[in-house]
């Protein structure tokens, strides 16, 4: 039977996510790949009991994760079953809804029917009877955006989520779902963006800065810009490299010699403060304090270990941030 670590809270730091009273650890555990029904059981095991013995008690999932759908979730009950349900009031669990999960017209997007419907079967395939966070996982363009903030509401209200968030919503839709959740008194607490050293638009449409004043934590997604951001690709494109293996979500073509010049350049200074590459890049999205925590996915539990040596480094000279910003700048 697993025994969680008894010094599993010593070594994170947990931010107040918005002016909720929920607080999440500094780094958050994704399960978007590695998870899936072409996943090692063991591997995933390990990756999990790793990063709650750290003090990592946020495990994001989403409905569509996998391949195939639903596979990250299903694997994440047997997870808990092995022996990590007898903490569940310990976890942080949440998951998504809002693309394509199932064929018809009421497997994707945002309506009640496919949200409601959604949460219904990650419910199952987790074991659980409520998940803390439940996510629209993308905005709609078709739905009514009051009927899609209405069954959050109503998932609240059914005891199914205990709060709920948004994700990939650019900062007028959020202005617009947050003015309707906050008449509905709505818990509405969190926006999971995409948020990385190269992928920076919650700073240019005002949408980070916005969340912030708002009340509203914000958890980066893909901080790692799939893994370029890492010394994986310092010396060109591995072999066992998710480029190599899988380019759905990371193609050939976004390693350019200008990339790579400035990979190599950010690692530079990473070495100057101590840290690897991917140590700098997790802590410089959470250098200013208006981003709640850092999700960061693993192949390896090692991995899950470096990333929490980020705890009490994430601050930065105003030298160094001016270094950073001439390099992602250009």
């Amino acid at each position: 039977m697993y025994q969680a670590d008894e010094t599993r809270y010593e070594g994170m730091q947990y931010n107040r996510c918005g002016k909720s009273g929920l607080k999440l650890p500094l780094v958050s555990m994704g399960l978007w790949h590695n998870f899936g029904s072409n996943a090692d059981f063991e591997s995933m095991k390990n990756m999990c009991k790793t990063a709650f013995d750290a003090g990592i008690t946020h495990f994001d999932l989403a409905n569509n994760y996998g391949p195939i759908n639903g596979a990250a979730e299903e694997n994440f009950g047997r997870i808990l079953d092995w022996g990590m349900r007898r903490y569940r009031d310990e976890l942080l669990i949440a998951t998504k809804a809002g693309h394509e999960m199932w064929k018809g017209p009421y497997g994707d997007w945002g309506s009640k029917k496919y949200l409601v419907a959604s949460l219904d079967q990650s419910l199952k395939r987790m074991g659980l009877e409520y998940v803390d966070i439940f996510y629209h996982h993308r905005p709609d363009p078709e739905t009514p955006l009051e009927e899609t903030m209405l069954a959050l509401d109503g998932i609240v209200k059914s005891g199914k989520a205990l709060y709920v968030g948004i994700s990939k919503y650019n900062k007028e839709q959020t202005a617009a779902a947050m003015k309707i959740l906050k008449e509905l008194k709505t818990p509405f607490i969190i926006h999971q963006s995409r948020y990385s050293m190269f992928e920076r638009s919650i700073e240019t449409d005002g949408l980070k800065h916005f969340a912030a004043e708002n009340g509203c934590g914000i958890i980066a997604f893909c901080p790692l810009a799939q893994g370029l951001l890492t010394d994986k690709y310092l010396n060109g494109i591995p072999e066992e490299s998710r480029i190599r293996k899988d380019g759905r979500f990371l193609k050939e073509s976004a390693l350019t010699m200008e990339r790579l010049d400035k990979i190599r350049a950010l690692n530079e200074i990473a070495k100057e403060r101590g840290q690897s590459l991917a140590q700098m890049a997790l802590s410089w999205v959470l250098r200013d304090g208006e981003v709640t925590s850092v999700l960061a996915g693993a192949s390896r539990p090692e991995q899950i270990l470096d990333n929490v040596k980020i705890v009490g480094h994430t601050n930065f000279t105003a030298d160094e941030l001016s270094m950073i910003e001439k390099i992602i700048s250009v």
